[in-house]
């Protein structure tokens, strides 16, 4: 009998094993052979406006004044907010004298006046804690007294956004920067980051005479729900201000950015009943330092990931600007910079200046496939859309069919303009309301199309 059994057991062990390979093999065939794109635009539909979610760059802690010399290649991606960090332990802001404590703002104005100087509004990572209050100096930890932390805050806000100081319109502040990472806060005991986001908020309250300035976070590795639920539990029961969430991602998969945010929607609804801007105050592909950062695929990568979450997202702060120093034996130093620390533009900037070129009415695009995606846009008489094909084996190649429906009938103007500069452009005359076109897309390039009435 126990013969019998152990024979059936085998069989049936072999069956589940040969169905799991089966499944796992047609799986793999599958994503190997994939599905091309066939895309289709509707020129007659209007899917809401295209707010310019990618116009917010973010910078690190390499060194102090981080800008000085790329002024002209900041402003000219047109960020509407540059967030910075350190802001506490860079600039000497904070010191204690006699027991009181002193303010001194130079320093960090002068980074402040760099971000307003290319247009942008500042994006304030309240972070770190000011060594003068820090319990044994530590910049990640706890203050001595939670009062002084209150009144830096207030003093921050005071200085930048009061009407009788900076004056400065709709400036954001961040409390804190990945709380989870530097200093191993947590959503409970002794380093509770609730406790850190009560005093700032209070101090903020307790700033007057103040334009329309925003506060919140937490600015965490990730979406944690933990770090949702019990962190805007809290706030919601303290009746503590927040007008942003905020957390951070780095993937090489687009979709998993899409997946956060469907997360953070139903974590925010569900568990706070709060309606919140969203901002992903760092993202990227990868946060190692990495050579990949100097190849089309985080060009490609970039466009990919913001198609998933415009019309979602209120701002993606891409990280991050300007590569630090190099020691004498590096090559990369930064987790990305758009710009290397001698102002060279890698692609991931050229991919941003594209993005720019996206502004208007979404209309619908469908088609993509397994490599291949992207969205339209219409304004006025013009027409744009933009398509990457994201590879990361970076061999698939791609002639892209594209149909763009229910245009007048008339003169158009068409050009393709690819991320290593401007390919085909021609007259057509439209009839039966539809143009159609064959694209081919290298792996990881990227091409903006631009159809414009005559």
């Amino acid at each position: 009998m126990k013969k019998k059994v152990l024979i059936l057991s085998f069989f049936l062990l072999a069956l589940i094993s040969s169905v799991f390979l089966v499944n796992q093999t047609v799986h793999f065939l599958s994503k190997a052979k994939g599905m091309p794109a066939n895309i289709i635009v509707d020129a007659s539909t209007n899917e809401g406006t295209i707010f310019p979610i990618w116009q917010a760059l973010a910078q690190g802690g390499e060194e102090k004044y981080p800008f000085d010399n790329i002024l002209p290649e900041i402003a000219n991606l047109q960020p509407k907010y540059i967030r910075i960090d350190h802001i506490y332990d860079f600039y000497n802001v904070v010191t204690k004298e006699n027991g009181q404590l002193k303010f001194k703002w130079d320093e960090l104005d002068k980074v402040v006046g760099q971000i307003l100087a290319v247009g942008a509004s500042p994006f304030l990572s309240l972070s770190y804690m000011p060594p003068a209050i820090a319990q044994n100096g530590d910049i990640v930890s706890p203050p001595e007294d939670w009062n002084e932390w209150a009144l830096v805050v207030k003093e921050t806000i005071q200085h930048y956004s009061g009407k009788n100081q900076k004056n400065l319109f709709n400036v954001a502040y961040e409390v804190w920067n990945e709380p989870d990472l530097f200093g191993n806060w947590k959503i409970k005991g002794k380093k509770d980051y609730r406790i850190l986001y009560k005093y700032a908020v209070i101090g903020a309250t307790q700033a007057k005479n103040t334009n329309p300035f925003k506060i919140g976070g937490p600015s965490v590795t990730a979406p944690y729900k933990n770090w949702v639920d019990k962190f805007l539990d809290y706030i919601v029961d303290n009746k503590l201000r927040i007008d942003f969430y905020s957390w951070h991602r780095y993937s090489l998969e687009p979709k998993e950015f899409l997946e956060d945010i469907n997360k953070v929607d139903t974590w925010l609804f569900k568990n706070a009943g709060l309606t919140l801007e969203k901002y992903l105050t760092e993202w990227g592909p990868i946060p190692e330092n990495s050579p990949l950062y100097d190849s089309d695929f985080v060009a490609a990568h970039l466009i990919a990931t913001t198609k998933q979450l415009i019309q979602r997202a209120d701002f993606i702060f891409t990280f991050e600007i300007k590569d630090g120093p190099l020691s004498e034996n590096q090559k990369y130093l930064s987790r990305g910079g758009i710009l290397t620390y001698d102002s060279k533009k890698r692609p991931r900037y050229h991919a941003l200046e594209l993005l720019n070129e996206m502004p208007g009415n979404r209309i619908r695009l469908e088609g993509e496939g397994s490599w291949v995606s992207g969205f339209a846009v219409r304004k006025d008489n013009v027409i744009k859309i933009i398509l990457t094909n994201l590879d990361s084996t970076n061999q698939h190649f791609e002639v892209v069919p594209l149909s763009i429906t229910n245009l007048e009938n008339g003169n158009y103007f068409y050009q393709e303009s690819f991320l290593r500069g401007t390919g085909k452009s021609s007259n057509e005359t439209v009839v039966d309301n539809n143009l159609k076109r064959e694209i081919p897309l290298t792996p990881n390039n990227i091409v903006v199309v631009e159809i414009r009435k005559t």
